[in-house]
């Protein structure tokens, strides 16, 4: 599946995506703590309650790394981090990148 049908389906399903947002619901689909997500992404469990919350946005390269570690769409996964940066700042643009 490509990441713009993932994404895009998602978001048609239950509204909005946040990469926090999306970060707590894959915890609570998977039935894992905070303790035991952070963990297996390999993250602080403040920094995932930071990220969980977006009182915290990941850099591309950590939005990036999380992707890898659970087998999301790594671009799909920058777009909302890059996304709920802009929007934090009070920009509200939608983030579609492609491959160079």
């Amino acid at each position: 599946m490509s990441t713009k049908s993932y994404f895009d389906k998602l978001e048609k399903q239950f509204g909005t995506l946040t990469f926090g947002g999306l970060l707590r619901a894959w915890r609570e689909g998977e039935e894992l703590s905070q303790t035991a997500f952070a963990k297996k992404v390999g993250i602080s469990v403040q920094n995932l309650n930071d990220l969980e919350k977006g009182r915290r946005i990941p850099s591309p390269t950590r939005a990036s790394r999380i992707a890898k570690k659970l087998g999301l769409p790594e671009m799909g996964m920058i777009e909302l981090a890059l996304r709920d940066s802009l929007n934090k700042e009070g920009f509200h643009y939608d983030v579609k990148l492609k491959s160079a």
